[in-house]
């Protein structure tokens, strides 16, 4: 079992962004779907039998979505890191979360369409991060900070020279 469980707050699209995203990454399933009903949907000024939470897991890491209201709205200061082996497999995630309205952001981040933020970073990236040369590193990080979604091999020329 796991003991933290990111609690996401939307508006009223979490089921939606539930199916959203269990169709994007493997090893992934929808849960539970709590509904709004009596005086739960009355105060909350919800429709009765309209999610309230939904459990789904990505990769195998749970997480509910809440439908809350428009008050709360996401931001980058949280966001999650998808690492990736291949240019393919950056390719896929930049493309599958950025469908129905994402927005491009920098250095390898993004926004879904229900406005969360998102990092598509190659675990190479990471590795050449930590070079002991400060040198490499720093022309990896240069290299990144002039791309949207991270092409490797520019990140590897950068890092070789």
């Amino acid at each position: 079992m796991k003991n933290i469980t990111p609690f996401l707050w939307f508006d009223d699209q979490a089921e939606q962004a539930a199916k959203f995203y269990t169709s994007i990454f493997n090893n992934s399933k929808l849960g539970t779907v709590t509904r709004y009903t009596g005086g739960a949907a009355e105060r909350t000024g919800r429709p009765s039998g309209s999610a309230m939470t939904v459990e789904f897991e990505l990769q195998g890491q749970p997480f509910v979505g809440l439908n809350g209201g428009p008050m709360f709205k996401f931001t980058e200061a949280i966001s999650f890191a998808v690492q990736c082996e291949t240019q393919q497999e950056v390719d896929y995630y930049w493309e599958k979360l950025l469908q129905g309205g994402g927005k491009e952001s920098q250095c390898g981040w993004l926004k879904d369409r229900y406005g969360l933020s998102w990092q598509v970073v190659p675990t190479e990236v990471i590795e050449m991060m930590k070079d002991k040369d400060p040198a490499k590193a720093a022309r990896v990080m240069d290299a990144i900070m002039g791309m949207t979604k991270l092409d490797i091999a520019t990140l590897k020329r950068a890092y070789a020279k």
